[in-house]
């Protein structure tokens, strides 16, 4: 289409009307996968309210659920919740306005918890291109048709590549990158990481000896390169996502061997930050020239349980110390590791980044609204929204907050009031 031509010229508003509100939008409105669009704990809208009434933000709706710690994952307007009914895992489609039903896929489980915890999924799932890629505690991998909820594929990773259950089963949300779906499994004879074919569950690429860890993959392009960034029980490992082949790894884990690395590795521009518990603390990594250097590292400034911090101008802001004993919340500068301000004994939860703006949701169940600033942690709202158990990552789509404890899903309107018409 020419647009010099008159007739062009009268149908390109059209155009950019319907690509406007089509595409743009989208950025939005989805929240596809663990950690949101980008998978860096950040929503990219700018629909989110400064505050909120006194009593809260409107609950618009609420339902009832099974076990799990699998967090919600959005795409044009249909909500995918993986869960555990009974003796099944569960994955349901809903819509995201209202939360009713519009498919149901179930298979059979067995997992035990060594512990006594949730017997339910761990991972979040994953929506590309139509299709939906969940994750099982026993570590089946399923490919679902996002319309219909019909089986595509599926695979068990732990018995095709025996991989160990760990201490609380399988936990790795499924990275989608180009024709690929990859894993953190942990499994033998050099399969500790895989990727499988996502139109068909072909096995593509097997790597590394390295046990599982409960940290997800990510995906970065570096100087023109594409990188995947595994944080496996081993430490970094940084692959050529079609392929397999390693580009390097950084050995990075905790001293002891009862201990769990959940936290993803967070990408800043050619900056990596790494972080975990049980005496192991932060690492900031340089990547240059496919190789790896340190910038600065301890056991003082960020040391992540189960969240992965988020990164705003300069500053991380995340969780540090052990869930069960009570962590902080701080702010950390990115470049140096000095601590600006810590809220301690604040308790466990998620953070994600809204703008210039933080959303803590406690593990209490309590959200909190507060500016991402280096200035100090100063809440400008606060709401109890889910009961006692909020472990799961929430996501934020198209201005509203879904958030799941043991047994509740909620969706939340944290939208700008509409302007009053006169």
């Amino acid at each position: 289409m020419h647009l010099s031509s008159p007739k062009a010229s009268r149908r390109w508003p059209i155009y950019y009307f319907l690509w406007f509100a089509f595409a743009v939008p989208s950025c939005a409105s989805d929240w596809p996968q663990f950690l949101g669009p980008a998978r860096n704990g950040a929503y990219p809208g700018s629909d989110l309210a400064d505050s909120w009434p006194k009593d809260g933000p409107s609950v618009l709706w609420k339902k009832k659920i099974g076990q799990g710690f699998s967090g919600p994952a959005v795409s044009s307007a249909k909500l995918i919740l993986f869960h555990r009914l009974d003796d099944k895992e569960t994955v349901e489609s809903l819509d995201a306005n209202n939360g009713k039903s519009f498919w149901s896929f179930d298979y059979p489980t067995g997992y035990r918890d060594d512990f006594g915890f949730d017997e339910g999924p761990r991972a979040t799932p994953t929506i590309s291109e139509g299709k939906v890629f969940t994750f099982g505690a026993e570590g089946v991998l399923h490919c679902l048709d996002l319309s219909t909820g019909k089986k595509i594929w599926s695979a068990n990773v732990k018995s095709r590549f025996e991989a160990a259950k760990g201490f609380f089963g399988m936990a790795c949300s499924p990275l989608i990158e180009g024709n690929a779906v990859l894993l953190n499994i942990g499994g033998a004879n050099g399969a500790g990481i895989v990727a499988f074919d996502k139109a068909n569950g072909r096995l593509l690429w097997k790597a590394t000896e390295d046990e599982a860890s409960y940290s997800s993959p990510v995906a970065a392009t570096l100087d023109g390169r594409r990188y995947a960034f595994f944080f496996t029980r081993r430490g970094l490992v940084a692959l050529d996502p079609s392929s397999g082949k390693v580009f390097f790894d950084f050995p990075w884990r905790p001293r002891i061997q009862a201990s769990v690395s959940a936290a993803a590795p967070l990408v800043i521009d050619d900056l990596i930050f790494l972080s975990a518990s049980y005496q192991t603390g932060a690492v900031l990594l340089r990547v240059k020239d496919n190789q790896v250097e340190k910038i600065w590292s301890n056991d003082d400034s960020l040391s992540n349980h189960y969240a992965t911090s988020v990164y705003h101008d300069g500053f991380l802001y995340g969780f540090d110390g052990r869930q069960e004993s009570g962590p902080s919340l701080r702010c950390v500068e990115l470049k140096t590791g000095k601590v600006r301000w810590s809220e301690d004994r604040f308790g466990a939860g998620t953070v994600t980044l809204a703008g210039h703006t933080l959303l803590a949701l406690r593990e209490n169940g309590e959200l909190m609204l507060a500016p991402a600033s280096p200035a100090g942690f100063k809440p400008a709202a606060r709401a109890q929204v889910l009961p006692n158990g909020a472990r799961a990552y929430p996501a934020v789509a198209d201005g509203h907050l879904y958030g799941r404890s043991k047994d509740t899903l909620i969706c939340v309107d944290l939208r700008k009031p509409n302007p009053v018409k006169p």
